[in-house]
């Protein structure tokens, strides 16, 4: 079949025959990488990078104690701190969230400490399955809310990291999956009626994938996914959830978060914030 002239030039023209293209490195190669997803991953994968590093290099300083989320974003996080601990010789020590955010912590070299030995924190950073205006946040997508919310309450600072997609007007406009509960196990029948009888929408018990059965989360508890129907006030709802019997934590974050950076889709990195920390 013969091609139009142009694409018949392409296609008979070898590689290395080809007008030389610019050759980019550093932060224009990470642009180029970014805008087409080529370079680093998938857009979203950059844009994760890029909030990580943000907040990273903004919100960490020396003889900090730092609270580690957990999660995809994390690792870039973790990772830019290894990287200026190393170079800025800074004395870091890390919480974590989970036991994903123990492992990343050690693997990276950095301190590992725990709430006994470090019950105040200086600035805790994680990432959020979605954030609304208000700065509201629904967490737990992983499994770690429990941990991720005791962290994040303990420090002077919390300070989110999400890609674009996570970024919302409303709680349930781009986070499909419901807000995640954790409950004792005992409990998760009785505590699935209350909440669609008080609340309406759906709950689910989350099973796990490559095993039988529920996900069991690191307290040895069930989770379940409150898929839920309209907006809601979201304080009022979060308190009166925690008020059910079986209830341990649940994955509205409210009032907490100071500032959130997103990585977006065009290469920047756009900020929601509550007065400077």
């Amino acid at each position: 079949m013969r091609l139009p002239g142009r694409l018949a030039l392409l296609r008979s023209t070898p590689l290395a025959a080809r007008p030389p293209g610019r050759v980019r490195t550093g932060r224009a190669a990470a642009r180029r990488g970014f805008s087409r997803g080529r370079l680093g991953g998938t857009m979203a994968e950059e844009a994760k990078k890029r909030a990580a590093f943000a907040a990273v290099d903004k919100h960490v300083q020396n003889n900090q104690v730092l609270g580690i989320g957990s999660g995809s974003t994390i690792v870039h996080a973790v990772q830019r701190l290894a990287e200026r601990v190393k170079e800025e010789n800074l004395t870091i020590v890390c919480i974590p969230t989970s036991f994903q955010a123990r492992q990343l912590i050690l693997q990276n070299g950095l301190t590992l400490s725990d709430l006994d030995r470090n019950p105040e924190l200086d600035v805790a950073i994680d990432g959020a399955d979605e954030v609304d205006s208000d700065l509201n946040l629904i967490k737990g997508g992983g499994g770690c809310l429990t941990q991720e919310k005791i962290v994040a309450g303990f420090a002077k600072c919390f300070i989110v990291i999400a890609d674009y997609r996570k970024k919302s007007d409303s709680l349930g406009e781009q986070w499909k999956n419901g807000v995640p509960i954790e409950v004792i196990p005992m409990a998760y029948v009785p505590v699935t009626k209350a909440l669609t009888k008080k609340f309406g929408g759906v709950v689910e018990l989350r099973m796990a994938v490559n095993k039988a059965g529920p996900v069991v989360t690191d307290n040895g508890n069930f989770i379940l996914d409150w898929k839920f129907d309209k907006v809601h006030e979201w304080r009022e709802v979060n308190s009166a959830i925690k008020m059910i019997p079986g209830v341990v934590e649940t994955g509205l974050f409210i009032d907490m978060a100071q500032r959130v950076y997103f990585g977006m889709e065009d290469g920047s990195v756009s900020v929601r914030e509550k007065p400077p920390c």
